[in-house]
């Protein structure tokens, strides 16, 4: 099914225009909802600190996360305590509450568990992100909230905007959803502070560039000192995140030999019986399939961890954004 959807959305396949009236019908309801916010029928709600949303105008994964990470670490450089909320998809947690670095996947979702396990940043998740915002912002010293998705979510104000593009897909078919992978027209990219292009070699005037760069392997397993496969041993790939292809082509551009590439659906709630073909192989995953895997982990499984990189004007950019946003609250 997500194949048939991929080639729908990212390819010319016919059936875009059977879905078409659909997209218009979509393109009807939620411009009438950014218009009611526009117009005060539906109100914003402002948090006493500055809000950063890092989100996409695509359905799917465009590399939210690393820059989630990115940010968080850079501003903790810059004198800030930042915080992060999200909706915790897959979790199927309604209320709000604070990702502990205990926390499971099922209870707060893999990219929450994943951020926390990275960087121990105070986060809460919960399907009211502004209910998760006054949580954070209540038990925890922070001072800068960073939104992991929710460009669409316009009832929590924001200050500055994130939308992250995959240099690849771009935007597909270029159709709203159902026909396109569009959750909002290109139009929306205009109206954001910053677009940034994963995959993209070199800034440009309407974008910045943005790669994921290679941090090395690291255990599944928290407890396992093995030493990682060389670029000599092929291994099975493994990827359950958005764009696997992506992921499989860093591992080859790392010298690797994959004997398989193996994809799973985005959040797939991985068992040890996913694995019974090749548990005795060596198997390299992303961070997010890894943070599923901690607890049946096999001695040979790893992780390919990635930093989110930026040009030195994007971070000026940012910074000048960030300290005006912080002054403009404090008057």
């Amino acid at each position: 099914m997500e194949s048939w959807v991929n080639r729908i959305w990212y390819g010319r396949h016919w059936a875009r225009w059977l879905l078409w009236p659909l997209s218009w019908l979509f393109a009807l309801l939620s411009g009438l909802r950014r218009l009611a916010f526009r117009l005060g029928i539906k109100t914003q709600v402002k948090l006493p600190v500055p809000v950063i949303i890092v989100g996409n105008i695509t359905v799917g994964g465009s590399g939210k996360t690393p820059v989630v990470i990115y940010l968080v670490e850079w501003l903790r450089r810059q004198g800030y305590r930042p915080g992060v909320i999200s909706r915790g998809y897959g979790s199927q947690q309604l209320h709000s509450r604070l990702v502990a670095a205990n926390s499971t996947p099922a209870e707060v979702g893999d990219e929450p568990c994943m951020i926390v396990h990275r960087t121990g940043v105070p986060m809460a998740v919960g399907a009211d992100r502004i209910a998760s915002a006054q949580l954070l912002l209540q038990s925890a010293d922070v001072d800068i909230i960073i939104s992991d998705d929710g460009l669409q979510h316009y009832r929590l104000a924001r200050d500055i905007e994130l939308v992250v593009l995959d240099a690849n897909r771009g935007l597909g078919n270029g159709m709203l959803l159902p026909a396109g992978p569009l959750r909002e027209g290109a139009w929306r990219l205009e109206t954001a502070d910053f677009v940034l292009c994963n995959g993209a070699l070199a800034d440009s005037t309407a974008h910045f560039a943005m790669t994921l760069q290679p941090a090395g392997l690291k255990p599944v397993a928290s407890d396992i000192d093995q030493v990682p496969p060389t670029t000599a041993q092929p291994v099975v790939a493994l990827a359950g995140i958005g764009n696997p292809q992506r992921f499989f082509e860093t591992l080859q551009r790392q010298g690797y030999s994959l004997s398989q590439a193996i994809v799973f659906a985005d959040h797939h709630p991985y068992n040890i019986e996913d694995f019974t073909q090749v548990a005795s192989q060596p198997i390299v995953m992303t961070e997010k399939d890894a943070i599923k895997c901690r607890t049946f982990a096999g001695a040979q499984w790893w992780y390919l961890a990635v930093d989110a990189v930026f040009s030195a004007t994007f971070e000026a950019q940012l910074l000048e954004c960030v300290r005006s946003v912080m002054s403009n609250k404090h008057d």
